[in-house]
């Protein structure tokens, strides 16, 4: 669903452990991609995430717990499908990490792996590396 300003957004969970973090790939696709969705209409960002990773990976986030790490964006005539925001949130969750049906696969990446994501998620690599939160 796109914002106000009609630029389609995603919401997307950013869990690193040991200097890793945590990437989806659906079936059908070749490059990983964060956690996460778009907005249904009257959505807030946290129902978002709450339902987007119970769907995807079968665990609770704690809504909470969130915090904004950062907002990413493709510009307009950009080649991989801009304009497009992504607004990401890390959060504390319980239970396994269980990809649902729609996901084919689950990675923890690192930040030499950034050629296997998608251009939008790569921004989120360079800054999680930039934080030192990624090796």
């Amino acid at each position: 669903m796109a914002n106000d300003d009609g630029v389609p957004e995603k919401v997307a969970w950013v869990l690193v452990r040991d200097h890793r973090v945590l990437m989806t790939r659906s079936h059908g696709r070749e490059v990983f991609y964060f956690p996460g969705g778009m907005r249904e209409p009257g959505e807030s960002d946290s129902r978002t995430l709450v339902r987007e990773i119970d769907e995807e990976l079968l665990t609770a986030i704690d809504a909470d717990s969130m915090v904004h790490f950062g907002t990413f964006e493709i510009p307009a005539g950009h080649p991989e499908r801009g304009p497009f925001r992504m607004i990401c949130y890390t959060a504390d969750h319980s239970g396994p990490l269980t990809p649902s049906m729609e996901i084919a696969e689950k990675a923890w990446l690192g930040y030499a792996d950034r050629h296997r994501v998608s251009y939008v998620d790569s921004l989120v690599l360079q800054a999680l590396h930039e934080a030192g939160l990624l090796r």
